[in-house]
């Protein structure tokens, strides 16, 4: 573990999840969430002596300088944290990264630029890796939320410098172990978001491992299209019914599957426009369905009351505008008034409601590695959680 490892005076390469979001238009941070995630890593290696190196991705530049996804509002943002200055390092390879890591001294930190600025991070091509390796002693992983993909920085330099998994790598697959396996009943997955696809594998592969999947969010226009049923003026495309069908046609999700039994319907769509509760077989020709009704919300809430463990991903209705908050709201303070369930709560409207309700101290683990988190509740293999298996088995992750 890197805890156990000797990293006075040695330069470690570490690769987070940096990869924030930003306000409409600007280069204001609107979730430093990740940035956050990353400190406890950095702490270690900073209060042993390491010569930091981080490394992350910002958006999809696919491989050319886009000025907007410069590295340095999370270059600065990170140093706001850390209440130390964070070097700006250049690169991502090349340039003078070499001469500003060479400058380190130890429990310093420095930032690359953008990986994704060169096109080798996401071929994962052989001279970029070697490059990236060139600049330390000892590599990091801890970008859980990027590791779903076999990138440079995640896989490429595994084979080229001592490999280690970061603080929150670890939490993050201990968390996400704990949520899939069947030890813990009863338990209960709680899905919401705007896509039955998104969430098509999830369900199935959690479905034998609970006792109860509650459905929510924008989903519900497609579970109740898929039935015969008017979801109003929403339009349901192809694959969304596909996916739908597939979860009503599959024997063991229908065993666990529960559907809202009323919904919240505005007539407009619109944060200020007329809505009331209508039953979910029943919402007229026209209308939006945004929240979930009481009725739904009473049972959900008992069956989170009486879990044992809680997988929460996604929220109930479009909880940003108030009228169509409630049943996130009243779900999230069940998730948080269950003290004895062990409780993972993950994806970027998820973690966006947690923190806006200030629960997240109520939650055993909230996951920052979005669709990451995802392919691993499908049961999916993630190549960077692949690599790190294998240090794993010479108990050295």
């Amino acid at each position: 573990m890197i805890e156990d490892v000797e990293v006075s005076g040695k330069r470690v390469l570490l690769r987070a999840d940096l990869n924030v979001t930003f306000e409409p238009g600007t280069t204001r941070i609107a979730d430093d969430s990740r940035i956050h995630a990353s400190v406890a890593t950095i702490e270690l290696l900073r209060s042993r002596g390491a010569k930091v190196v981080l490394c992350s991705h910002l958006g999809r530049p696919k491989g050319k300088i886009v000025p907007e996804m410069r590295i340095e509002p999370v270059r600065a943002r990170m140093s706001e944290v850390l209440g130390a200055d964070v070097r700006y390092a250049d690169g991502p390879v090349g340039g003078d990264a070499d001469q500003v890591v060479a400058a380190l001294s130890n429990g310093d930190v420095a930032m690359l630029e953008n990986l994704r600025f060169d096109s080798g991070e996401e071929a994962n091509d052989a001279d970029f890796a070697n490059s990236l390796a060139s600049l330390a002693d000892i590599f990091v992983n801890d970008a859980f939320g990027a590791s779903h993909r076999a990138h440079a920085s995640i896989v490429g330099v595994v084979d080229l410098l001592p490999t280690y998994a970061g603080l929150l790598m670890r939490a993050e697959i201990v968390a996400l172990e704990r949520a899939v396996d069947s030890d813990e009943r009863p338990a209960v997955a709680v899905l919401g978001g705007s896509k039955v696809a998104d969430k098509l594998g999830v369900v199935k592969n959690l479905a034998p491992n609970v006792d109860a999947v509650l459905i929510g969010g924008g989903m519900v226009s497609a579970m109740l299209a898929a039935q015969g049923q008017s979801v109003g003026s929403v339009e349901v495309n192809d694959d969304e019914l596909k996916a739908a069908r597939e979860l009503l046609q599959d024997t063991i999700v229908v065993e666990k599957l529960h559907l809202p039994t009323d919904v919240i319907v505005a007539e407009e769509f619109d944060q200020d426009s007329r809505c009331f509760e209508t039953a979910a077989n029943a919402v007229p020709k026209s209308g939006f369905v945004l929240d979930i009704g009481s009725r739904t919300i009473a049972a959900y809430v008992a069956a989170i009351s009486s879990a044992k463990k809680i997988v929460w991903n996604g929220p109930m209705g479009l909880f940003e505008w108030e009228a169509f908050s409630g049943g996130t709201k009243l779900i999230a303070s069940a998730i948080s008034d269950n003290e004895s369930a062990f409780k993972l709560a993950g994806g970027g409207s998820t973690v966006e409601a947690i923190n806006s309700l200030g629960i997240a101290g109520a939650v055993t683990h909230v996951s920052t590695g979005g669709g990451a988190s995802l392919e691993f509740l499908e049961g999916k293999t993630l190549p960077g959680i692949a690599a790190l298996h294998t240090i794993r088995e010479r108990s050295e992750w």
